[in-house]
């Protein structure tokens, strides 16, 4: 009987495959069809069908999966988890619309360091996201958006795009390790530089961009072929440890003449220490990106396996601040995850002092609008499940270097959209703000808060709702 078994590798893929798990002939597990197995109980609760499905891919593809959008790891505790107690009876509400509360917020106020501090009419501003990720249209309508509300957008990686710099009327300068189109005048056009040690949605690695999206005025920004994947370098060529970066500051100051706040950003690790040295190596404002933040391409088990979520990593890095005497001069950014203004306000009484949004901005273009409907087919997908922001297909043009799709964004409408998003969300901090009695949004604090789950309260430091206490281990 042995004699008529054959060798897998005798077989075509396919037909191998089928026989040598069983199915061939109907079978299941070697016993005939119908007869009950314990896979009749549901499912294993750890090879999950999706987990099978991840399996499957990665024994056809030989490498890891790489895709855009943020992660997709169910168990992070969100800021859902924390809800607002406002006034009752030991305080007293504001009235909401005969009193007044102060969304002002300035980042980089540092007298005889910086001249010219950030002056927003908002906590919010639009994050950094690059020309070549994001298309020019979208990089523009972000910039004439967040104008129009007073505040502000950043380059990320690859230079200064003229187009944004039209349209921001303040704009922070990205730099990163890559030195992608590092120009000296167009660090003295920005009114902010922003170092960049790492970003939430892949901490550790460098930035990528696949090869479809390297389109000729890309290439030509940032030196680089046509059409072939970008993979940016992770350290910075200037500095490796905290007095390095002391001296990059200085000199960026020199460069700069003083005029501009300087801004660090870094993926949620290890916030308590590296926001420490951040700090202490003398930047303005620090911009934490925890580990629910978006990205235009990253390898996916970064996105779901590494980093800290946001609403932990802001009361680590606060409490760094504090520790090391730099709380009154260092401001503190939140960024990662950030939907509403309900979670922004929710970020400002952990302890930050604005928050940074991305693919928030992104659908507020026109991201899985259920427009262009082939388009998204032609993907595989549907709107309000795209995430394939690194194939370079967006199906509303936000997401792409395609000529053809990048026309679907409508440069005017799409900013209008853009500055009611970000004026909606700042209404919301202010009513929450309100209801809590604070004349300024920047008055949220922790006691406003409590925690409706045991994890929300332990990485936070907030009070469990019943108890009025923390919750601890």
């Amino acid at each position: 009987m042995a004699d008529d078994l054959k060798t897998p590798w005798e077989y075509p893929f396919e037909s191998a495959t089928e026989e040598l798990i069983g199915f061939a002939d109907g079978a299941i597990d070697g016993r005939p069809a119908g007869i009950p197995s314990s896979y009749d109980r549901g499912g294993s609760i750890r090879w999950t069908p999706e987990s099978i499905s991840e399996i499957h891919a990665l024994s056809q593809l030989g490498r890891y999966q790489i895709r855009g959008f943020n992660t997709f790891n169910k168990s992070f505790p969100t800021l859902d988890d924390l809800v607002f107690v406002p006034a009752t009876m030991t305080r007293l509400p504001l009235e909401g619309y005969r009193e007044s509360c102060d969304t002002r917020t300035v980042l980089g106020d540092r007298p005889g360091l910086v001249e010219q501090p950030l002056e927003l009419d908002i906590p919010i501003y639009i994050a950094s996201m690059s020309f070549g990720a994001l298309s020019a249209p979208a990089k523009a309508a972000l910039g004439y958006g967040a104008s129009k509300v007073g505040s502000m957008t950043c380059t990320g990686e690859g230079g200064m795009l003229e187009d944004e710099r039209r349209a921001s009327r303040t704009l922070v300068y990205q730099m990163t390790p890559s030195r992608y189109m590092l120009d000296l005048e167009h660090l003295r056009k920005a009114n902010a530089i922003e170092l960049v040690v790492g970003q939430g949605a892949k901490p550790g690695t460098g930035g990528l961009l696949l090869g479809m999206k390297v389109s000729d005025r890309v290439a030509d920004m940032r030196s680089l072929p046509t059409g072939v994947d970008q993979r940016s370098t992770v350290r910075h060529p200037d500095f490796l440890g905290a007095d390095d970066m002391q001296i990059k500051i200085e000199e960026l100051r020199e460069a700069t003449d003083y005029q501009v706040p300087i801004f660090l950003k870094m993926g949620a690790t290890r916030p308590r220490w590296d926001v420490a040295i951040a700090a202490k190596a003398g930047v303005d404002v620090i911009v934490v990106d925890g580990a629910e933040g978006g990205t235009g391409a990253s390898p996916e088990l970064l996105m779901d396996h590494t980093g800290i979520p946001t609403m932990s990593a802001i009361p680590a890095a606060r409490e760094a601040l504090e520790d090391c005497g730099k709380a009154d001069e260092v401001k503190l950014v939140a960024a990662g995850g950030i939907r509403s203004g309900a979670d922004a306000a929710k970020c400002l009484a952990l302890g930050a002092d604005a928050v940074m949004v991305g693919l928030g901005s992104m659908i507020a273009l026109g991201c899985n609008s259920p427009r262009y409907l082939e388009s998204y087919q032609t993907l595989g997908t549907s709107p309000g499940r795209c995430h394939h922001c690194h194939t370079g297909l967006c199906p509303v043009g936000v997401a792409t270097q395609d000529p053809e799709l990048e026309s679907r964004v409508d440069v005017a409408a799409a900013s209008e959209r853009v500055a009611r998003y970000l004026t909606a969300m700042t209404m919301e901090i202010s009513l929450l703000a309100k209801s809590c009695g604070k004349s300024s949004v920047h008055n949220l604090e922790k006691e406003d808060l409590r925690a409706l789950s045991t994890e929300a309260s332990a990485f936070t430091g907030v009070k469990m709702a019943g108890i009025d206490k923390p919750f601890t281990w």
